[in-house]
């Protein structure tokens, strides 16, 4: 039976990626954007192009309040597109930067972040658990920032820091129906993360890539396959790991 996998901001960078390597390997993804409905229509373009089904939803993480309504479309898009009442994977991408020092730091900026990155991660896990399929994945990104330092990205690193220690304890919690959960941690990757700031500027392109072992940031290309693979059949007795994906970052 084909696999879906739900991909939380998947019109962009990293999640596109993520999914449309999920669709090259035979899966269905459900998308979610929030802001970009072309650019997630697009997504869904190419997926339906390489022969696979795919579906968005938009959905902003800040808005817990919204999460069952989304539940309710993520199960209606199931009987609807693929006769089901259950997905397969769950990949929990979606997210923002924002770089700011620590005596700086606001707290609007500081509830931002922990309200996408780890409240938003919490609460929607929750309300899509009932629709997972025993024997799924969830796989959670997090950010090498949580293993190595730079200045402006505390808060931030903590939220990541915090879905590390979730994903441990749903892999733990889920583990009798046979749902593997681990942790995706990228390196610095050229996306329009933070306006595009590794991408686009190089200096700071050139600090991270003297960090890194193989001499050079990643590409989202780098990152997507390694998330796709972790929700191959034959990838599921890898659970309650956190995986970096940084080309060898401060090592």
């Amino acid at each position: 039976m084909t696999r879906i996998a739900i991909v939380t901001g998947a019109s962009r960078g990293l999640g596109r990626n993520t999914a449309l390597h999920i669709a090259r390997r035979g899966g269905d993804v459900i998308l979610t954007y929030r802001d970009r409905a072309d650019d997630a229509q697009a997504v869904v373009a190419d997926i339906r192009a390489l022969g696979r089904k795919a579906l968005a939803l938009r959905l902003d993480l800040a808005d817990t309040a919204g999460f069952p309504l989304f539940a309710e479309h993520v199960r209606a898009g199931l009987r609807d597109v693929w006769g089901r009442d259950r997905f397969d994977h769950l990949v929990n991408n979606a997210g923002h930067g924002d770089m700011a020092a620590f005596d700086a730091t606001t707290e609007a900026q500081f509830d931002g972040l922990v309200n996408v990155h780890f409240k938003g991660v919490f609460f929607l896990t929750q309300a899509l658990l009932p629709l997972l399929a025993d024997g799924g994945r969830i796989v959670n990104l997090s950010s090498g920032l949580t293993r190595v330092s730079y200045p402006g990205f505390g808060a931030y690193a903590a939220a990541k820091g915090a879905v590390e220690v979730l994903s441990v304890y749903l892999a733990r919690e889920l583990g009798p129906r046979g749902i593997a959960v681990n942790t995706v941690a990228p390196g610095a990757i050229e996306t329009d993360f933070l306006g595009g700031a590794v991408r686009d500027t190089p200096d700071l392109n050139a600090a991270f890539a003297r960090m890194t072992a193989l001499g050079r940031v990643g590409v989202p290309d780098d990152v997507g396959p390694v998330i796709a693979n972790l929700l191959g059949e034959d990838q599921g007795w890898v659970s309650g790991q956190r995986i970096e994906v940084s080309g060898g970052q401060v090592i």
